[in-house]
């Protein structure tokens, strides 16, 4: 049981941190101020890094540890 309690935490904080470091590029409809010929879109210039695996890597892996848990707890 204690395993899966400590597996729940490590799911909600890895999303949670994921969440946050994503929100925290800032808004996707902020228009750009440095080129003004540029149509007024929601979607951000260039490639973009705000939905990237890389960026959110730490917060996936704190969830996948947490599953595991989960999964180690229920099995016990």
């Amino acid at each position: 049981m204690t395993l899966m309690v400590i597996g729940a935490v490590f799911v909600i904080v890895g999303v949670a941190m994921a969440a946050v470091r994503t929100a925290g590029w800032g808004r996707l409809s902020q228009p750009n101020t440095q080129t003004s010929a540029r149509p007024n879109t929601l979607e951000p210039p260039g490639k973009g890094r705000r939905l990237s695996l890389k960026a959110d890597l730490l917060g996936l892996g704190m969830a996948a540890l947490g599953a595991i848990l989960i999964f180690a707890g229920a099995l016990s």
